[in-house]
């Protein structure tokens, strides 16, 4: 088994384990799937993994949460998402590397601020525009690196939202912008019959993820978890952004 299958495998476990509530290591499997598969083309190659881990995750945790706080969100992610397809189409790879890359630090800054500013935020949640810039900023990530993660459980989480609920509304929120985003990856051919073989090849780490994920959130302390992780995104998004 070569080294390079094992990262793609890693990657997909990552994105599994974002999808049972670890939802900082997304950002990790974003810089692995940009340094293996290139960087537009990891977009692409990441969504379908992101969708199968999605249909896994909803049923899971269905009964927590709503589709009410989805449909508030739904609008402005959608125009972030119309402008993060609208970017994919004409920009190089030498600078989809770094904006992935400034995705990925713009997250952890997120994750960052909203352990050590968390007043900020409760502050921002007065705002009646808040709701609207996490959504476009949320479709923008997304469609740009498949990285919204942090900032849509920020908004969340902001709101005093149990994290049972949290994760609940992400799996709807997420499985319902994923789907939206398949035939605008599809658009600019960054899903094809050669990505889905691969995606094939990885679903194990998926499926190892997700169901390995359920088991960790009940036995491994979240937050030192998450401190790990930020770490590394941290230093991914950097070389990313380096390169």
């Amino acid at each position: 088994m070569s080294c390079f299958y094992l990262l793609g495998l890693l990657a997909a476990f990552c994105i599994g384990l974002s999808k049972a509530g670890f939802s900082g290591i997304s950002l990790v499997s974003v810089a692995l799937m940009a340094e293996l598969y290139g960087p537009r083309e990891s977009v692409g190659l990441a969504l379908p993994l992101l969708i199968a881990a999605d249909l896994l995750a909803y049923p899971a945790f269905a009964k927590h949460g709503s589709w009410r706080p989805v449909w508030r969100l739904l609008a402005p992610a959608l125009v972030g998402l119309a402008l993060g397809w609208w970017v994919l189409g004409w920009i190089p790879d030498d600078m989809a590397r770094r904006v992935i890359g400034g995705c990925v630090l713009a997250m952890v800054v997120v994750q960052l601020t909203r352990r050590f500013k968390g007043q900020f935020f409760d502050r921002a949640l007065e705002s009646k525009w808040f709701g609207a810039s996490v959504g476009i900023t949320g479709g923008l990530a997304t469609m740009l690196a498949n990285a919204a993660g942090p900032v849509i459980q920020l908004y969340l989480a902001a709101r005093n939202i149990p994290k049972m609920e949290l994760i609940g509304i992400g799996a709807r929120f997420f499985l319902l912008i994923n789907l939206i985003k398949v035939p605008l990856n599809a658009r600019l051919a960054l899903i094809n019959g050669e990505s889905l073989m691969e995606n094939l090849r990885l679903m194990p780490g998926v499926l190892i993820g997700v169901f390995g994920g359920r088991w960790l959130i009940r036995h491994v302390p979240q937050a030192a978890f998450e401190w790990m992780i930020t770490g590394f995104a941290l230093l991914a998004g950097l070389r990313l952004l380096m390169q």
